[in-house]
């Protein structure tokens, strides 16, 4: 990907879907990258809210689950992703920083048995669900996963945007508002997604714990075998890489007499 006076281009030179929104405000240079879900499990939905004059919302990018892009405003535009926000001493983060939004219906809620989005109504597979406490939360609930493919392409461009603009960091919208908003919520691998879009060393990297008892098999389902007894709760592993719902982890503690078991979880069982 390449940015050409500010609007994103894709590998073969074409530029990515590009719907000029009419809320927006004046030029300005961004130092933070802030990351959104769009608490709607369609792309669809917030596009059409960008463009209404009526909704004054908006962010520079929405990535969809299969990673397609849509921009409405160039990276130099002001747009009005942040609302009422504070970082780092600075207030009212819209003139601050990039604002991307990620296709996700974010928390869930449990109706008759199933996971549904409640914006809008749309049942979310208990594949594509993660249960977890938020960082700012004090109980567990139900949180739609984002897709690899989605994450993918983020990092790719969350990388670009870092260097193109010399942003300071990769933040959330829970960070900058956390006693309004829980985007992008503990689905989201912030670690290592901020450490890929910042050039660190620890990129690789996402500490976890296990929720419950759990298995570590040698492969992606629970068609393959265990490796060893069940992990037990609040076992602490890193993630290294994810397969659909499950997740490859190297386990930190010494478990059952064992020291350094890697393998894969379901990613349901693992929280922050």
């Amino acid at each position: 990907m390449k940015i050409l006076n500010h609007l994103l281009y894709t590998d073969d030179g074409k530029q990515v879907s590009y719907r000029p929104t009419p809320n927006k405000a004046g030029k300005y240079t961004p130092s933070y990258l802030v990351m959104h879900y769009t608490a709607a499990t369609k792309a669809s939905g917030s596009i059409a809210w960008f463009l209404n004059p009526t909704a004054k919302a908006s962010a520079h990018l929405v990535i969809d689950r299969d990673g397609t892009i849509t921009q409405f405003a160039p990276f130099n535009i002001i747009t009005w992703h942040a609302g009422v926000s504070q970082w780092n001493g600075l207030n009212g983060l819209n003139s601050y920083s990039i604002g991307i939004e990620l296709v996700n219906g974010g928390k869930l809620a449990k109706q008759g048995g199933k996971w549904v989005c409640p914006v809008d109504k749309t049942t979310v597979s208990d594949d594509d669900v993660i249960i977890a406490k938020h960082k700012n939360e004090t109980a567990e609930n139900g949180w739609q996963e984002y897709s690899e493919k989605q994450l993918s392409v983020a990092i790719d461009v969350a990388t670009l945007l870092v260097k193109t603009y010399q942003l300071k960091d990769v933040i959330g919208h829970e960070d900058i508002a956390p006693f309004r908003k829980t985007d992008p919520g503990p689905a989201f691998p912030m670690t290592s997604f901020k450490a890929k879009a910042m050039g660190r060393k620890d990129a690789t990297l996402d500490l976890y714990k296990t929720s419950t008892q759990v298995n570590i098999r040698k492969g992606a389902g629970t068609q393959f075998e265990t490796i060893t007894d069940m992990l037990p709760a609040n076992t602490k592993v890193t993630v290294f890489k994810r397969e659909g719902t499950w997740s490859f982890v190297e386990v930190l503690d010494t478990v059952h007499g064992l020291n350094d078991i890697e393998g894969w979880v379901s990613s349901k069982y693992l929280v922050k």
